[in-house]
C-alpha cells in the first residue's frame, strides 16, 4: 500500500496486531479538527457493538466538540455502554494517531469508568 499520509502507514501497521472479538472488542478513536468519535468493533462479525460521537446531542456539550473536555466525556460514555452489554476488557485502537491529547483523555476517562485495556 502507497500512501502519502502518514498516519494511514501507522492505522495499517497497528491493525495488523490488533483483533477485537465478542468478548474483548476493539476501542477504535478517531479525532478529527471538530469532533472525536470511539467504537467498540467485533472484528470476527464485522458489526459495531457501541459508538458515540461528540456530535450526539446525549452529550450535551456547551462550546467546542473537538476538545479534551469532549474526548473524556465520549470516553465516559462508551465505557458506560460497554460495561452495561457486559464487556469490561477491550483492545485499545488509537486508529494511527499519536497517544497524546485527545486520544490520551479518552483512554483515561474510559479507564476511570472501569474499562480494562
Amino acid at each position: 500500500m502507497k500512501s502519502k499520509d502518514p498516519r494511514i502507514a501507522r492505522k495499517v501497521r497497528i491493525r495488523k496486531r490488533i483483533n477485537g472479538s465478542v468478548e474483548c472488542p476493539r476501542l477504535s478513536v478517531f479525532r478529527s479538527a471538530r469532533h472525536v468519535s470511539a467504537q467498540a468493533i467485533d472484528d470476527v462479525a464485522g458489526t459495531t457493538i457501541a459508538a458515540v460521537f461528540s456530535s450526539s446531542k446525549k452529550l450535551n456539550l456547551e462550546g467546542s466538540t473537538g476538545n479534551k473536555k469532549a474526548a473524556e466525556k465520549v470516553g465516559e460514555l462508551i465505557a458506560e455502554k460497554l460495561i452495561e452489554k457486559g464487556i469490561s476488557k477491550v483492545v485499545f485502537d488509537r486508529n494511527g494517531f499519536l497517544y497524546h491529547g485527545r486520544v490520551k483523555a479518552l483512554a483515561e476517562a474510559a479507564r476511570k469508568k472501569g474499562l480494562n485495556f
